[in-house]
């Protein structure tokens, strides 16, 4: 089991800069534009190539429906990054199993013309996890 299942999974963590929340397909053509925006660096760190050449708006909702189902069976939780007024999608953040016992790998990214955002994302999501979240190891990536 990848959390405890009398473990509360938050829906969304904020601050004054940004705000993470659970990611819907209700967030796909925002999602998309990052995503195209970013598709050279994400390709580069992907082991599946991802996002392929030529990569569809509907083949984003494909996959945001699958992160929404492995969010509701509590398999891995993705979120993605919004700005405070929900107007632009800044990047993402999956939260999945690893091999350690109790941990977490955390791959995030942020959209190209967000890059001074980065090392802010990666510190805010540091301390969500060591505050809030139930992992004895956590390891965090930058994918993009």
């Amino acid at each position: 089991m990848f959390v405890p299942e009398d473990f509360a999974i938050p829906g969304e963590h904020s601050n004054d800069r940004l705000r993470l929340r659970r990611l819907s397909v209700a967030d796909a053509q925002k999602d998309y534009e990052a995503v195209v925006e970013t598709r050279i660096r994400l390709r580069k760190s992907s082991h599946h190539g991802w996002p392929r050449e030529g990569f569809t708006l509907d083949e984003n909702i494909a996959d945001l429906e699958r992160h929404e189902r492995e969010f509701g069976n509590r398999e891995a939780f993705t979120y993605t990054v919004v700005t405070l007024d929900e107007s632009r999608v800044l990047g993402c953040v999956y939260i999945n199993p690893c091999d350690v016992e109790h941990g977490a790998l955390v791959r995030l990214w942020v959209r190209d013309s967000e890059q001074l955002l980065l090392a802010f994302l990666t510190t805010t999501v540091q301390a969500w996890l060591a505050d809030v979240w139930p992992f004895a190891d956590v390891r965090i990536e930058n994918i993009g």
